[in-house]
Parts: C-alpha cells; sequence; structure tokens
C-alpha cells in the first residue's frame, strides 16, 4: 500500500483536481450526455456511448480522491535535522558513474512526476535516500542496473 504522506502543494493539487471534477467537468459531460441521449437509438450512437465512457472514467477518479484526500498526511516543516535526507527534500546527486548531476524531490506517491524530478518516497531511489546527508555515497538498483551517486545537496521549502 502507497505510503499516505503528501506535501502542501500536491494535496492542494488533488483537492483542486476534485472540484474541478466535481463542479466544472462533471456537468459539462452530463449535460453533453443528456444531449447525445436525446439523439435516439442509443445502441449506435458514438456520441452517447462516447460520453458514458467519459462520465465513468471522471467518476473514477472522483471516488478515488474523495476517498484518498482524508487519508492523507500534509507534511509541510522541515525535520529536526535539516542536513539530513527526509520527506520534503530537495537533493542534488552526481551518478559517479556517467558525471551526470541530477536534481529529484522526495514527495507522496499521488504527486510523483519523474519529468519534473518528483520522486515518491516509495521508490527505491528515495529508500536509498533517506537519512542520508551531502558527500554519502550509495549504491541503488536502477532499471538500467545499479548505479552508484554522491549526494551534491540537500534542501527544504523553496
Amino acid at each position: 500500500m502507497a505510503t499516505s504522506l503528501i506535501t502542501r502543494e500536491g494535496f492542494e493539487r488533488l483537492r483542486n483536481e476534485l472540484n474541478e471534477l466535481w463542479r466544472v467537468q462533471r456537468p459539462e459531460i452530463v449535460r453533453a450526455l443528456s444531449a447525445a441521449a436525446a439523439e435516439g437509438d442509443r445502441s449506435e450512437n458514438a456520441e452517447y456511448i462516447y460520453r458514458k465512457k467519459q462520465l465513468r472514467e471522471l467518476d473514477r477518479r472522483v471516488r478515488y480522491l474523495s476517498k484518498r484526500l482524508p487519508d492523507l498526511k500534509v507534511v509541510d516543516q522541515q525535520p529536526a535535522d535539516p542536513n539530513r535526507i527526509y520527506f520534503g527534500a530537495t537533493v542534488e546527486l552526481e551518478n559517479l558513474g556517467t558525471g551526470v548531476v541530477v536534481r529529484y524531490r522526495i514527495v507522496g506517491p499521488d504527486e510523483t512526476d519523474a519529468p519534473t524530478g518528483q520522486i515518491s518516497v516509495d521508490s527505491p531511489m528515495a529508500r536509498a535516500l533517506i537519512k542520508r546527508q551531502v558527500d554519502d555515497e550509495f549504491t541503488v538498483q536502477l532499471p538500467s542496473g545499479a548505479a552508484k551517486f554522491s549526494i551534491l545537496d540537500v534542501r527544504y521549502g523553496d
């Protein structure tokens, strides 16, 4: 089961998504579905079939968010030791094999976004980073194989 931690920004983003889906998108889809249903034979009505599918997908996401949001624990304060890596940290790492420098922020699984460097606290990389500090070296098993990294910087906040 996924960790129930989330950053304040991530929580607000999910709450805003739920409000947008429920208050804006759902009424629009229901109106379009009603209009498509009024056109007659529903069995061969592509617009009706498409809108039903769209409504099911939206309702599935609304149900998920409605159940998940109350279970989430917002973490919006720095840890007692800001020199160590914990949830919410932004870390800069150097791959010792390739020399490539990467930056990651450790966030909850509900706000993970690899292209922007937001990695889940449940990921192998984040697990390897937790409780480490600047200048520590560690090895982690990645999909491409084992890689050795050095921690260059640890920051919290913006």
